[in-house]
């Protein structure tokens, strides 16, 4: 801790971090703190850099399962919530701070009249883990939108990126694949053409009504795997192998969707993995395809057999 060995300010210690991820499985965190504005993020991460402590950001939780260990160092629940909105010729540029839930920004902007978000009205997590991931669904992704974005690093400072530079592929970026380690997502600026704002609307409500007839609402952690292929969704391969409301422990594989892993309640990360083993292994048995991971296991002790 600090020189004097007291814990910073709001830092906490032990807190389970099943509380706060979506698929509401995961063990302590040595150090915990919720920032509520990025003055307070840009001031943790610093913080946990000069105690020499290991950080992760995190927003809503979505996307992550969390070891059953916990995580050492310190985990920075981000929650600076934040929209504006220039408008263009063509249509707007709408600024949101990283710890704006996704819901929220798309119906900020449909509302007002502005089309390229409405995919993310479903979607349970915040716009920094939509960069970092290139979060997207029902045929859209954040990479569609996205125009640059503010970043921090404890020791270079603050920094502004464009898009292009940030890697984005189907569930991926520079973040995902560890090529820009300690870099923090600060804000992201997306570039939006104008609609009719009655239009906007209805493809909110479909994207609702979408996401209701064909996901769970169990607790989960999102598409478990990425789709081999276009034409080949990993939900349908391993509903062929036969995975459809196959569990393990407390968790299964959802008889609403298979490609989503649900907590019956009380599901472990061990759990998780040794499901996301057996479909790995049943998928590729049964299809010759091998499934690699949407969702990230965080902590040292995951590891699927055979995993990507």
């Amino acid at each position: 801790m600090g020189t004097d060995g007291a814990i910073p300010k709001g830092w906490q210690q032990g807190v389970a971090l099943r509380k706060h991820t979506t698929l509401q499985v995961g063990g302590p965190a040595e150090y915990l703190v919720k920032v509520r504005t990025v003055a307070e993020l840009v001031e943790a991460v610093t913080t946990a850099c000069w105690l020499r402590l290991p950080y992760r950001v995190i927003g809503r939780g979505s996307n992550l399962v969390v070891s059953d260990r916990g995580l050492r160092g310190l985990v920075v629940v981000n929650q600076a919530d934040g929209l504006t909105l220039e408008e263009t010729p063509e249509g707007a540029v709408v600024r949101a701070l990283s710890g704006t839930a996704l819901p929220r920004l798309a119906r900020f902007t449909a509302g007002r009249g502005y089309t390229g978000l409405e995919w993310a009205v479903q979607v349970p997590g915040t716009v920094g883990g939509a960069v970092v991931n290139n979060a997207g669904a029902f045929g859209g992704s954040t990479a569609d939108a996205l125009e640059r974005v503010e970043l921090f690093h404890p020791r270079y400072g603050y920094a502004e990126w464009p898009a292009e530079r940030l890697g984005l592929g189907y569930r991926t970026s520079c973040f995902r694949r560890g090529e820009a380690d300690e870099w923090v997502v600060l804000a992201a600026w997306f570039r939006l053409r104008r609609t009719d704002p009655a239009e906007a609307a209805v493809r909110l409500r479909a994207a609702t009504e979408q996401r209701r007839k064909t996901q769970p609402f169990e607790p989960s952690a999102g598409s478990t795997f990425k789709n081999p292929g276009p034409d080949m969704p990993a939900g349908w391969l391993l509903e062929q192998a036969g995975l459809k409301g196959v569990g393990i422990g407390g968790v299964m594989y959802s008889p609403v969707h298979a490609n989503f892993i649900v907590n019956r309640g009380d599901g472990t990360a061990a759990d998780v993995v040794a499901l996301i083993g057996l479909g790995r292994q049943e998928v590729k048995a049964r299809f010759g395809v091998e499934l690699e991971l949407e969702v990230e296991l965080v902590g040292p002790d995951l590891k699927v057999p055979g995993g990507r």
